[in-house]
C-alpha cells in the first residue's frame, strides 16, 4: 500500500519538473481499506511527503490537494483523525510563516502546552519563531493552509511581527477574499509557471493584509484584492447563470462594492460584465444542445434555463458566437458539431 501510493507522489513529482507547468497534488484515503489508512499515513508522513498523522481512536478521512508553488507551499481539503505539524518549521532558506484557515469543524492547536480552539471561519498564524505546534483534527474539517517565507510578507504588514502566533477572527472581509481566491485560483490540476507566481504574490499581500490588526476592509485597488474580488464575483454570476434577474446591480450588492468599481474589475481582464455572462450562458447551451441526453428538450426551453428571456436574441448570439444556430448544432450531433466554447 506504501509503495503504491509512494509511486503515486513521486509521478506528481516528476510532473514538477516541467518548467512550463506547475501541477497539483492530489491525495484522498477514500480509496485506502480503513484497515490500512494509518499506515500509509505514517509512511508518507516519514518520507516528508504529508505533514499528517493519525491519532487514536478516530478513524482518519483525508481528501487533500497540495500545491508546491514557486515561494509557498498550499495544503487544502477536508481531514478528520489527523494530526498536523509537529515538526519546526525553519527552512534552509528563510523562515517560514504558517497561516491556516479553518474554513469547517473545529481544530484543536497545541502551542508550547497551550491548547488553542480554531472554530469555523477562524484563522491562525504561526512565526517561525513559535516553534513546533501541531493542529488536532479528530473529526471532519476542512482548511487551506500556506505556508511562505515570512521575508515575503509586506514590510508594512507590522501585524506580521506582533506576535509569533496570532489567532484571527472569522468572517472578515479579507478572510473571505482570500478563501474565495484559493479556491477559484487553485481549482483546475496545473498552473502554468508565469500564473503560480502572480497567484502567490496576491496571496502573500492577501496574507499580509489579512495580518494588519485594523484592517477593517482591504485596499480597493490593490491588485491581489482586485484580482480575489473579481475571483468572487465570476463565481457568484456562474452560480447564478440561470437566474433571469441577473444583473450588475445585484451582484455589486451582494459584494458590497459599486456597479462601477464591479465594471473597472472586469476591464482589468479587457472584457465586460455583460461579454462574461453572455459568453457563459452560450457555453452552457451549446453543452447543453450537444448532449443526447437533451434531445427532448426545445431550443427555447433550453435558452430559458440559461438565463435568456428572448429565444430571438439567444439566436443572434448563439450563432456569432459558434458561427452556427442552435438548431444546426443539434442536427449535426455529437462530435460533428462546430468550435465548441
Amino acid at each position: 500500500m506504501a509503495r503504491r501510493r509512494s509511486s503515486w507522489w513521486e509521478r506528481g513529482a516528476a510532473m514538477a519538473e516541467s518548467p512550463c507547468v506547475v501541477p497539483a497534488v492530489r491525495f484522498t484515503t477514500r480509496d485506502i481499506p480503513v484497515s490500512v489508512r494509518r499506515r500509509a499515513l505514517s509512511e508518507l508522513r516519514e518520507q516528508g511527503l504529508l505533514p499528517l498523522e493519525p491519532i487514536a481512536r478516530h478513524p482518519p478521512r483525508v481528501d487533500l490537494v497540495k500545491w508546491h508553488l514557486p515561494g509557498a507551499r498550499i495544503l487544502s481539503g477536508s481531514f478528520a483523525g489527523v494530526r498536523q505539524g509537529g515538526e519546526s518549521h525553519r527552512t534552509t532558506v528563510d523562515d517560514d510563516i504558517f497561516f491556516g484557515i479553518n474554513l469547517s469543524g473545529d481544530s484543536l492547536v497545541d502551542w508550547r502546552g497551550h491548547e488553542i480552539s480554531l472554530r469555523a471561519g477562524q484563522a491562525i498564524a504561526v512565526d517561525a519563531d513559535a516553534g513546533p505546534f501541531t493542529v488536532l483534527r479528530p473529526g471532519p474539517a476542512r482548511m487551506i493552509g500556506v505556508r511562505l517565507p515570512r521575508g515575503s510578507i509586506p514590510v508594512e504588514s507590522a501585524g506580521a511581527r506582533t506576535a509569533p502566533l496570532r489567532l484571527l477572527p472569522a468572517d472578515t472581509a479579507v478572510l473571505r477574499l482570500l478563501t474565495s481566491y484559493v479556491r477559484g485560483a487553485l481549482s483546475g490540476p496545473v498552473l502554468s509557471t508565469a500564473l503560480a507566481e502572480i497567484v502567490v504574490l496576491h496571496l502573500t499581500d492577501l496574507i499580509g493584509h489579512s495580518l494588519e490588526p485594523h484592517q477593517l476592509s482591504p485596499p480597493a485597488n490593490r491588485p491581489s484584492v482586485r484580482a480575489a474580488r473579481l475571483m468572487a464575483i465570476k463565481s457568484d454570476i456562474d452560480r447564478r447563470l440561470t437566474d433571469p434577474a441577473l444583473s450588475p446591480i445585484t451582484v455589486a450588492a451582494r459584494h458590497g462594492i459599486s456597479t462601477r468599481y464591479l465594471h473597472k474589475l472586469f476591464e482589468d481582464e479587457t472584457t465586460t460584465y455583460s461579454r462574461y455572462v453572455l459568453d457563459r450562458r452560450l457555453a452552457i447551451a451549446h453543452r447543453t444542445l450537444r448532449d443526447p441526453r437533451n434531445a427532448g428538450q426545445t431550443i427555447s426551453s433550453i435558452a430559458h434555463d440559461v438565463g435568456f428571456g428572448d429565444l430571438a436574441y439567444f439566436n443572434r448570439a448563439f450563432r456569432r458566437r459558434f458561427h452556427i444556430t442552435p438548431s444546426e448544432l443539434r442536427r449535426r450531433g455529437v462530435g460533428e458539431a462546430g468550435s465548441s466554447p
